[in-house]
């Protein structure tokens, strides 16, 4: 017996302990062996769809439709099955009733004439479909997606064929029954939605889901619920973290940022943050100031704002900017090992003449009104702002939705990913300009490449979950700030933020922010191939996939970078960056042939997409193509499952040696 000359008895006395607990879970031979048949079946399926995405910015319903749509691959999949069969207004309908299937059943029953006749048309090709998408995986899987009041009917349908007669009757009595008992709706309902689960396996989020659009707390709701997902964080993301662990700074910044793209309704609506104390506040402060570089970008023909609402959300982006000024003077002062001193600005400031010196060159400011700055103590906050700030402080740490969007950032996130051959990380690894990679200092102590991402990621975790108020988590807390602005910060990694130049002077100089030697190091194969050696990436074809700069899409920069070894995915969901890419953002697919990027048109709106089946435009290329199909044991799933079933073949050994008893049922 083969299994017998690979494991060795010394083997088995070495994992006794082991193999004794494994055991209780396969207390048999026959329980044992048919684990080990099953695992080995699925060892040789084809590899699940892993799809990434990137920068999403709190654009909710675009966010929302590309998980619905599987980025187009469920309306490839519906023209693979039903080709000529169908017309292409019916294939349109059929994908619109997948995408948003309870309110594409309403509209169907107001002007459908023989309802019965199209439950019964459209249940037949949802099973189609369905046992198409399933047909990767294995009915365990399969079944353990299936809603349950209807998992023992869809796995009926799903394995049985059409195709031989008394199997026909059989499927039509089921779905004509279906009918009968009025459970059509909520069964279509529940097989569209498995449609949506089984086309995407997993989906990666490489950061930045909050600020800019107006719906991160949509976006946190959806993936609380998702499948299967895991985000690496974004220096976005570790603002809202950081405001969530009751960083000052971070908080003044998410409020900054929610004023300047006129995003309250996620604060309020969806946080029940409560912005009244500091709009009362920026309305008597700013009363006579027309406040016009803090006008927020918003388009007024689809705002919901009426011009007095923009000039207070105007007065409100001012005075929170200035205590943000101020709160970020305190930590500069505290920790002079951040290097930070240049953003120490208000004292530069002229306040009778209204210039600044910078580097030795004066600037006249655009708003030179600061009523709230003492020029004899210009980073002194007012009494009246500290109050502000402590009320802020608590309604963010006392916010059970933020809290819970939290958790599932910290359980489902982190600063890198290894998946597959591919090293996911959002923006930058600090790199030297001779290519090597940056020690950054940090209490101290040098960290570079994967101990600096690893070493940054505990100190988030530090500053949100530690429970003492010590030295720790109080460096923890400021330094998840510098995460969002430092130099050093593989989350940003930029000479500055030159957040006070953008308001206030007008020449373009000042407001550049020059990007670490990342940035043009990576489209090099070494330089790629060191980080991913640096990570242990292995591989025959290996990648690092990133988000965080926009790719000008519309200049024609390209996504692919270094000859395939790096793919740079944000490709502009934030409709601010739009009019920059040329485009509305990129999905890679990583399928079991390969790799695709898709590249997506602006969405218009969900309900366009259900009233008139206005899908988003997307363009799809290949990357990287296979020439064999990659199976589920080619991934780090099947390496796990390898391992799996050597133990289970030890355990058969024990077994049959008499090593270990096999129990009784």
């Amino acid at each position: 017996m083969k299994i017998y000359k690979q494991i060795t008895l010394e083997m088995i006395q070495k994992d006794i302990r082991y193999l004794e607990l494994l055991s209780h879970s396969f207390p048999t031979i026959a329980s044992a062996s048919t684990e080990i048949i099953n695992l080995e079946a699925i060892m040789n399926l084809p590899k699940g769809t892993e799809h990434f995405l990137a920068d999403l910015h709190g654009e909710y319903e675009a966010f929302q439709h590309v998980l619905r749509n599987a980025s187009g691959a469920i309306k490839r999949k519906v023209n693979e099955i039903f080709g000529n069969t169908l017309r292409e207004s019916e294939k349109k309908e059929i994908c619109t009733l997948i995408y948003y299937p309870e309110q594409k059943l309403q509209l169907v029953k107001d002007v459908e004439t023989d309802i019965v006749d199209w439950y019964v048309i459209t249940l037949n090709q949802l099973v189609k479909i369905c046992q198409n998408v399933s047909s990767k995986y294995t009915r365990s899987k399969v079944r353990k997606a299936l809603p349950e009041e209807f998992s023992y009917i869809i796995q009926e349908l799903l394995h049985e064929s059409s195709m031989e007669p008394n199997k026909q009757a059989y499927i039509n009595v089921i779905i004509s029954t279906i009918i009968d008992t009025h459970r059509a709706d909520d069964f279509i309902v529940a097989m569209c939605n498995l449609i949506q689960q089984l086309t995407i396996d997993s989906l990666h989020i490489l950061g930045d889901i909050f600020d800019r659009g107006p719906g991160p707390h949509i976006i946190m709701d959806t993936l609380c619920n998702y499948h299967n997902f895991d985000i690496q964080w974004g220096n976005h993301d570790i603002l809202w973290m950081g405001a969530a662990s009751g960083n000052d700074c971070s908080i003044a910044n998410v409020l900054r940022l929610a004023m300047r793209y006129g995003n309250l309704s996620a604060l309020e609506d969806g946080y029940g943050i409560n912005l009244l104390p500091l709009a009362t506040f920026a309305m008597e402060t700013y009363a006579d100031d027309p406040c016009k570089c803090f006008t927020p970008k918003i388009d007024k023909a689809v705002s919901p704002y009426n011009d007095k609402t923009i000039r207070l959300i105007a007065q409100m982006h001012k005075a929170i900017s200035i205590i943000q000024f101020k709160l970020e003077a305190e930590i500069i002062r505290r920790r002079p090992e951040f290097e930070m001193e240049d953003r120490l600005l208000l004292h530069h400031i002229d306040f009778e003449r209204k210039v600044i010196t910078l580097d030795g060159q004066e600037y006249a400011l655009r708003d030179g009104l600061f009523p709230t700055i003492d020029p004899a103590d210009p980073y002194k906050l007012t009494d009246e702002e500290r109050d502000i700030v402590q009320k802020l402080h608590h309604s963010f740490t006392g916010s059970e939705k933020l809290r819970k969007h939290m958790k599932c950032l910290f359980r489902y996130g982190c600063m890198y990913n290894v998946c597959n051959s591919n090293l996911l990380f959002h923006a930058s690894m600090p790199l030297n300009e001779d290519g090597s990679l940056k020690e950054v200092d940090i209490l101290g102590k040098k960290y570079k490449g994967k101990a600096l991402l690893s070493r940054v990621g505990e100190l988030i975790r530090t500053a949100y979950f530690a429970e003492n108020d010590n030295e720790e988590k109080a460096f923890a807390l400021d330094y998840v700030w510098y995460l969002w602005c430092g130099k050093n910060s593989p989350a940003f990694d930029k000479s500055k933020m030159a957040t006070f130049e953008r308001y206030f002077l007008t020449d373009k100089e000042t407001h550049k922010e020059v990007k670490g030697f990342y940035y043009t190091l990576r489209d090099r194969e070494d330089i790629c191939d060191m980080i991913m050696d640096e990570f242990g990436v292995e591989g025959e074809h290996r990648h690092i996939i990133n988000g965080h700069v926009p790719v000008k899409a519309v200049k024609g920069e390209k996504p692919i970078k270094a000859n395939g070894k790096l793919m740079v995915i944000d490709g502009g969901f934030s409709k601010a960056y739009q009019p920059e890419t040329g485009i509305a953002g990129y999905t890679l697919v990583y399928h079991s042939r390969g790799f695709q990027l898709v590249q997506h048109e602006p969405f218009t709106s969900t309900q366009k997409a259900i009233e008139e089946g206005l899908d988003i435009k997307s363009t799809t290329q290949i990357v990287e193509m296979s020439s064999k199909r990659m199976m589920v044991k080619d991934t780090d799933k099947g390496r796990e499952l390898s391992i799996q079933i050597n133990d289970l073949k030890k355990l058969l050994v024990a077994y049959r040696t008499g090593t270990i008893k096999e129990k009784s049922l």
